[in-house]
């Protein structure tokens, strides 16, 4: 049986690309979330919030009420979505131990996801998470993973138009530096093509 669950927030506005959904950019034959979904271990859970389409694995599509209300909101509908599963198979706690959280237009982040997950199993239990580490020296808290149970706490019922950081501010997560391409989201035009040089790239 699956631990981890993944959170995956691919329902933005997409200013910065010009509007439309970023994540359905067209990626090297798939599109951005395609892409990220198809990296991610098998094993794991898949709950994406968003507007549903067809996507090249099992996951589950749940909404915020109402849509649009930040990623916060939209985290808190994923969470909900999974102990709502819990009620219905009579489990006391949340479905899975750990949940990673992750941002839908980020297409080379599986295998970073993967490993913050070993690397918080490794932890001692006042661990809340670990968070990854990008090029530029950021923590990313939507490449990240949790203990189901103290993400749960730390994210309010009443999520709407609420900052990430903020809100999770009062984690205890430690970091794990990824290589370059895991934290590179396509937030621009210039990111999509960058990721598409990529691909390229590592094509034999």
């Amino acid at each position: 049986m699956a631990d981890v669950t993944a959170v995956v927030l691919c329902g933005g506005r997409s200013r910065r690309f010009g509007g439309g959904d970023k994540t359905q950019a067209p990626l090297g034959g798939a599109d951005v979330l395609a892409r990220l979904l198809a990296s991610l271990p098998t094993s794991w859970d898949v709950i994406c919030v968003g507007p549903a389409r067809p996507v090249p694995r099992p996951v589950r599509w749940v909404r915020e009420e109402p849509p649009g209300g930040g990623p916060v909101a939209g985290i808190r509908a994923g969470l909900a979505s999974m102990a709502g599963e819990t009620r219905k198979t009579g489990v006391v706690g949340p479905a899975t131990p750990y949940v990673v959280l992750l941002a839908g237009d980020l297409p080379f982040a599986g295998p970073a996801a993967a490993a913050l997950v070993a690397d918080l199993r490794a932890a001692p239990p006042e661990v809340d998470g670990v968070r990854a580490l990008d090029e530029e020296g950021e923590e990313q808290a939507l490449l990240a993973a949790y203990r189901t149970h103290r993400l749960l706490a730390a994210v309010p019922t009443e999520a709407r138009d609420l900052g990430v950081r903020r809100t999770l501010a009062g984690l205890t997560c430690r970091t794990r530096a990824v290589p370059a391409p895991a934290a590179w989201d396509v937030d621009t035009a210039a990111d999509l093509d960058r990721a598409g040089q990529h691909l390229a790239a590592e094509r034999p």
